[in-house]
């Protein structure tokens, strides 16, 4: 094993003590991929077989120690038959116990981030430094699973219950020192003091100085709890974890069960338990989803990667348009690095704007995720301006004025002359043609869509827009800008309401058909939110603001009127013209009172029915099922056609515009894992049984083609 093209070397050190040191090769990190965990097979064999050990070192040869679980393999193996399953569960199992059951004391040095797998072997061995720098956890019910590698049956007879309840259903990742007050980490020592503090633990250990047995027998036996003080401990665990996970993601609260049910047995009954379990987990649509999710954004961030190698350097970013949008945009850029000039023609917009980027700051502060000065020297790298005077050094100018094609253009075409020949322009439209805008330019290839998401600050989205003549420079650039904003860039090709919006409206289009049909709102609202999305559709366009909702509806029903045109008045119109716009007034389909912190709160308000009634032209008796399909159908539809128009190159791209961009259900993985976890044929064959209900309703040529052939979108 010191073969230095494997992934598990084993050094010989001195007075018996061997060093088994990971190190996957061609990779900037170590993962446990099958390759990795076949030599590490082979080596902790050759231990057992070594009639001269004293001790181990298990140590990592990249900065991070191990980042968990190959990922790209979970989606194949969780296809698996279920014995398959359990015996590869059991296979890594029988490794990490046959570590942890060497006559010899072990120590783990571990470095940078050890999650999942990498932090389970962590718990096999009998001591545990860390670096100070080092992040240790077990956040496998992100990925819809929980432990499957001993983590549900170590840790709780480690650190107790509580901890690891907590620690295994949140999945969230803790630092040294959170490791070391709990009990899991036995030192905490400056990285570069690492290596030798470790070993010394292990002499000490060899010597017999520290007891390693007896740090290992906990390990090896059931929870020192009697039945019931197992069942209060558990019992209010999972009532606390039900309720934080809710009804979508059952992996946390499964967690819980698995080791309630495994806490009177010793290590390897225990394990088995652990491993059913997991396979309980592994085999449900939300892993599946969820996983699909992490890889998508993996991809994501590869592909944003990659485009940056055309971006030219932003040094100095500038906002047009203050007030609430343009200050969201310069607080993101400021707070990340990138100063940021904040024009406006009127000083009380700019005020507005300081007011908003000072006030997310404040709250940063107060959360303890940034000192007052860094706050400072953010709100330093935000200069306010009612002229263009600096602007001959900005390198992105991001257009942010009111969503009028007129004003936008001409905004551009001021600005154009008032910065140097490189510098790329972009317009934060959400639903303005990029194509249409650039004819006011003079330079259109430096221009390009730079779409925000509304609050700036929390929406993870920024769709890259294509106009016709924008260049790869261009694009590459603002791409580069919006990750180092700390954003997920996705680039779209222009078409009406380009990705996100060209989706959803036909979901708002499904919504105003249901209450144009007799479907009260309230309980649309209901259904849809019991599905998994944050907000129902009558609660989200108040958010939104019926009037911006009219205004991007009609633009939506002028780019494709043979879907998106309604076919008389809707909802939308009566609340228009009765001057309710939602939150923005206070009224809207719900009425709005501020709560004692100023955040808008619902309540029902019975004058809307009334308001209603003109546009409830027909009288549907839907069933619950009926209703949701006949929102989400529209939705996915369009989803399918903007990856056939070739709006993004891919579906991942599509799927995470939606769960980055509007909040679908990440449970659910997306339109387009959706339509892969219904079937295909089986999705197809429920548009047609609504096919009645027109245009929105009707499966494409190649869809259609795609469920003939037995084709999925992610294969």
């Amino acid at each position: 094993m010191s073969d230095e093209g494997n992934a598990i070397r084993l050094i010989v050190l001195d007075e018996g003590i061997v060093e088994l040191n990971i190190n996957l090769p061609d990779s900037s990190v170590n993962k446990f991929n099958r390759q990795t965990l076949a030599e590490l097979r082979q080596a902790v064999d050759q231990l057992k077989a070594n009639a001269e050990l004293r001790g181990v070192l298990l140590s990592s040869g990249k900065e991070a120690f191990v980042v968990g679980a190959d990922i790209t393999e979970f989606l194949g193996m969780f296809r698996e038959p279920d014995e398959v399953l359990l015996n590869s569960n059991r296979a890594v199992n029988r490794i990490f116990s046959d570590l942890e059951d060497l006559p010899v004391p072990t120590v783990v040095a571990i470095n940078g981030l050890a999650l999942g797998g990498g932090f389970e072997v962590c718990l096999s061995c009998d001591f545990r430094v860390l670096a100070s720098n080092a992040k240790v956890g077990l956040p496998e019910t992100k990925l819809g699973i929980f432990p499957g590698w001993g983590g549900t049956v170590r840790l709780p007879r480690l650190i107790g219950v509580d901890n690891s309840v907590e620690w295994i259903a949140a999945g969230k990742e803790h630092t040294a020192e959170a490791a070391l007050k709990v009990g899991v980490a036995d030192a905490v020592v400056a990285p570069e003091l690492l290596r030798e503090a470790a070993l010394d633990l292990l002499k000490r250990a060899i010597s017999g100085e520290l007891d390693y047995k007896a740090r290992r027998k906990p390990k090896l036996e059931p929870l020192k709890l009697s039945i019931m003080e197992q069942m209060l401990a558990f019992e209010s665990c999972k009532a606390v974890v039900a309720q934080q996970a809710g009804p979508h993601y059952p992996a946390p609260l499964e967690s819980v069960k698995v080791m309630q049910k495994a806490a009177a047995l010793d290590r390897d009954k225990a394990l088995e338990v652990e491993a059913l379990g997991f396979i309980k987990v592994a085999k449900t649509t939300v892993a599946s989803s969820l996983v699909g999710l992490f890889l998508n954004d993996q991809e994501l961030k590869r592909k944003g990667k990659a485009a940056e190698k055309l971006a030219h350097p932003v040094k100095e970013a500038a906002v047009l348009g203050a007030g609430i949008m343009g200050g969201g945009i310069a607080y993101q850029s400021a707070s990340k690095g990138t100063p940021i000039l904040m024009k406006d023609i009127r000083e009380e917009a700019l005020q507005l704007g300081l007011k908003e980027a000072a006030k997310l700051l404040t709250q940063k502060v107060e959360r303890g995720r940034a000192t007052p000065e860094e706050m400072a020297k953010a709100l330093s790298g935000i200069r306010p301006t009612l002229s263009y005077g600096d602007f001959g050094h900005t390198d992105v100018v991001i257009e942010a004025v009111v969503e009028n094609p007129k004003v936008k253009q001409a905004v551009l075409a001021e600005a154009e002359g008032q910065v140097k020949e490189g510098t790329i322009l972009a317009s934060n439209t959400s639903t303005i043609s990029i194509s249409l805008l650039a004819q006011a330019l003079k330079r259109p290839e430096h221009f390009c869509g730079m779409h925000f998401f509304n609050p700036v600050h929390r929406m993870p989205l920024v769709e890259v827009i294509r106009g016709e003549k924008s260049s790869p420079e261009a694009i590459a650039t603002v791409v580069a800008l919006a990750r180092k904003m700390d954003k997920t860039p996705i680039v779209v090709n222009d078409c009406p309401g380009f990705l996100v919006n060209r989706i959803l409206f036909p979901y708002l289009g499904g919504f105003t058909q249901l209450v144009r049909n007799g479907v009260d709102f309230q309980r649309v609202d209901k259904l849809m939110e019991r599905f998994g999305w944050p907000m129902g559709p009558a609660y989200l366009l108040d958010v939104v603001g019926i009037d911006t909702a009219v205004h991007a509806r009609d633009v939506m029903a002028a780019g494709f009127p043979d879907r998106m045109q309604e076919s008389g008045p809707s909802a939308l119109d009566a609340l228009y013209q009765a001057k309710r716009l939602g939150q923005k007034n206070g009224q809207g389909f719900y009425a709005y009172s501020a709560d004692k912190r100023g955040k808008p709160l619902k309540s029902v308000d019975a004058s809307v029915t009334v308001l209603l009634e003109p546009v409830m032209t027909a009288r549907h008796d839907w069933t619950d099922e009926d209703i949701i399909h006949l929102m989400m159908l529209p939705l996915c539809l369009e989803a399918v056609r903007c990856l056939e128009d070739g709006i993004v190159e891919t579906a991942a791209e599509v799927d995470m515009g939606l769960i980055y961009g509007i909040g679908f259900p990440p449970f659910h993985g997306g339109a387009l894992r959706y339509i892969d976890t219904l079937g295909v044929a089986n999705f197809v064959a429920l548009a047609d049984r609504y096919a009645a209900q027109g245009p929105l309703y009707q499966p494409t040529a190649k869809l259609r083609e795609r469920a003939a052939a037995g084709q999925s979108f992610y294969g």
